[in-house]
C-alpha cells in the first residue's frame, strides 16, 4: 500500500517543447512552512524535573537538606559508598505530562527561619527554573517540611559523640 508523500511531480504539457532540462519537481512537503521548533516532539523525563527542582529548592538559603528520614539515610549512605554520588532529585517527586508538570518537595528547614516564607521562596525559585529550562507549565509545588535541623545536630552529625 502506498500513500502520497505530499510531493507533486509538474510533468510538461504536450503543447510546450522539451527543453532538455528534465522535469520540474515541485517539493510541497507538508510542515514546510511551520517553523522548525513545532517539527518534531521533546519528551522530557522525570529524572530531568526531578533533578532541576532539586537543584533550585536547595539554592535556597533556609533549606538544610531535601527528603525524608530514610531517604535522606539512605541518601548518606549511598554518599559513602566508592564511586557514589549525591542524588539531585533527592526528595523531589514530580509528575510530567506533555505541556504540564506537577511537583512534590521534602524539605529540612534550618532551625530559626520562617518556614512560609522559605517554602514561598523555594516555589518561586523551583517554578522559574523548570519552566524556564524546560518550557513546561509547573502547575504546583508543594512542599512537605518534614524536619527542622537544629545547629548543635552538625556534631553528631560529623561522627563526635555526645558524652565525652
Amino acid at each position: 500500500m502506498t500513500e502520497p508523500n505530499g510531493s507533486t511531480l509538474q510533468k510538461p504539457d504536450t503543447d510546450e517543447p522539451n527543453t532538455g532540462l528534465g522535469t520540474m519537481l515541485q517539493a510541497a512537503r507538508p510542515g514546510s512552512q511551520e517553523p522548525p521548533e513545532t517539527r518534531g516532539r521533546t519528551t522530557i523525563a522525570d529524572g530531568v524535573v526531578e533533578k532541576i527542582a532539586g537543584i533550585a529548592a536547595r539554592e535556597v538559603p533556609g533549606i538544610h537538606a531535601l527528603g525524608g528520614g530514610f531517604t535522606r539515610t539512605m541518601g548518606a549512605v549511598r554518599d559513602r559508598v566508592p564511586g557514589g554520588h549525591a542524588s539531585a532529585g533527592r526528595g523531589v517527586k514530580v509528575e510530567v505530562g506533555e505541556k504540564q508538570t506537577a511537583i512534590d518537595l521534602q524539605v529540612v528547614v534550618a532551625y530559626g527561619v520562617s518556614i512560609r516564607e522559605i517554602a514561598a521562596e523555594a516555589r518561586e525559585n523551583v517554578i522559574a527554573a523548570v519552566e524556564r529550562m524546560t518550557g513546561l507549565e509547573v502547575v504546583e509545588v508543594n512542599i512537605a517540611v518534614n524536619d527542622v535541623h537544629l545547629p548543635d545536630e552538625d556534631t553528631l552529625e560529623a561522627g563526635q559523640d555526645r558524652v565525652l
